[in-house]
């Protein structure tokens, strides 16, 4: 068995623009924003870093299918950069990549950023991914989209577990209410417009049961992050993050195609997180995890994720909802900067903006929104449909060990 890079590199510095309609700025602006900032925080030059990540997933946004772009706009005196690209899940990758970079010994310090302006793209919303998905993907969903497969979910949910519809609706709605609230305190977040519970459940349907309010918005924002070697990173500053684990699980489509699947769950998220918790060496992840940053696309994909990640059993994530579990004074906060709804989902930041907060929570350094003694942080990504997807976990922590 692999023996995992729990504790091997730290997080040492991180940058995180506004995320907003940015229509006086270029991807290129933005780039720049994050990454100052993450210097300023780990106190380094960027002649120190040894290697570059940086993610993006169209390629409308300015900053091209390479990575030159990249070395063009920051400088760089000739250092490697890598352009990667994974749906959804693109920042939590180009970390990935950074890190697995720093314990292999290939660097010891590398930087992973990642930059969209979809406000660019000339969609209203995200550009169509089934295409991405491949020629066998178009036929199996000639004219999916995201809310659509979404809702149907939803809808299975509500049956299996015996969830009057309009009583799933107050669920999510719930769901959302909670990171509505979570963004009024983050001065980054895009949207954070005080919404009432009932303007959630009446908001206008985009596919039923998901309304407005149940799915994330679109935006533009850029997100970086430096990592060090651990005894490099204890130099640099006195409260690194350490890295406990990073696992990532791609669908192959099974789901699809057997009636094994019921679709009320992700399976690639759970298998991700069941690997997180063996690597990061957690057993009950309900108890021993302090805070949450899901991929909340839509409401009923929060709610289903805490089932996946093992923190609600199954069928009962609106039981916790309901009791406030996930609440910033809850058992086990979750969303606390406002997610994707209140963030937006400008695709291969998110990923990196969702580490920002836990990197910033276990530091004790999120203001009012600032959960209580915190140890161990998880954030999730999903990108792709409920039954062909990739799915991302990383868990970190303050202590080392």
């Amino acid at each position: 068995m692999p023996e995992g890079i729990k504790d091997k590199v730290a997080i040492v510095g991180m940058g995180l623009t506004k995320f907003k309609e940015h229509w006086d700025l270029s991807a290129q602006d933005l780039l720049v924003d994050a990454v100052k900032e993450a210097l300023d925080d780990a106190g380094v030059d960027i002649k120190e870093i040894d290697s570059f990540y940086q993610a993006s997933c169209f390629d409308e946004i300015g900053v091209g299918k390479s990575a030159l772009p990249l070395a063009l706009t920051l400088k760089l005196p000739f250092k490697p950069v890598t352009r990667v690209e994974n749906f959804c899940a693109s920042g939590t990758e180009a970390l990935r990549n950074a890190v697995y970079a720093v314990a292999s010994g290939a660097a010891d310090i590398a930087m992973a950023v990642g930059v969209e302006k979809l406000k660019d793209i000339g969609y209203g919303g995200l550009p169509e991914f089934a295409d991405a998905l491949g020629t066998e993907s178009r036929q199996i969903y000639p004219t999916i989209t995201a809310p659509g497969a979404f809702a149907m979910m939803a809808n299975a949910y509500f049956e299996k577990y015996g969830i009057p519809p309009q009583e799933g609706k107050r669920l999510m709605a719930m769901v959302s209410k909670k990171s509505h609230d979570n963004g009024l305190l983050n001065e980054k977040a895009h949207l954070r417009k005080q919404v009432t519970l009932e303007q959630i459940i009446k908001s206008p349907i985009i596919a039923w049961p998901l309304g407005l309010f149940d799915c994330s918005g679109v935006s533009d924002g850029a997100a970086a992050a430096i990592v060090a070697r651990a005894d490099i990173a204890q130099g640099l500053r006195d409260d690194p993050i350490w890295i406990k684990a990073l696992q990532i699980a791609l669908s192959s489509g099974e789901e699809f195609m057997f009636q094994d699947w019921d679709s009320t769950h992700i399976v690639s998220t759970e298998k991700a997180a069941m690997k997180a918790y063996e690597e990061a060496g957690i057993k009950d992840p309900r108890e021993e995890l302090s805070v949450l940053q899901l991929h909340d696309c839509f409401s009923i994909t929060e709610l289903v994720t805490y089932e996946d990640i093992h923190v609600s059993e199954r069928g009962k994530a609106g039981r916790d909802v309901e009791n406030g579990f996930f609440n910033l004074d809850g058992g086990l906060p979750a969303q606390t900067d406002g997610g994707l709804k209140c963030f937006g989902h400008p695709i291969a930041a998110s990923g990196l903006r969702m580490m920002y907060e836990v990197y910033k929570q276990l530091q004790g350094k999120a203001g009012k929104r600032q959960v209580n003694d915190p140890r161990l942080g998880l954030t999730h990504n999903l990108g792709g449909f409920p039954a062909m997807n990739i799915s991302s976990i990383s868990i970190v922590g303050n202590v080392k060990g």
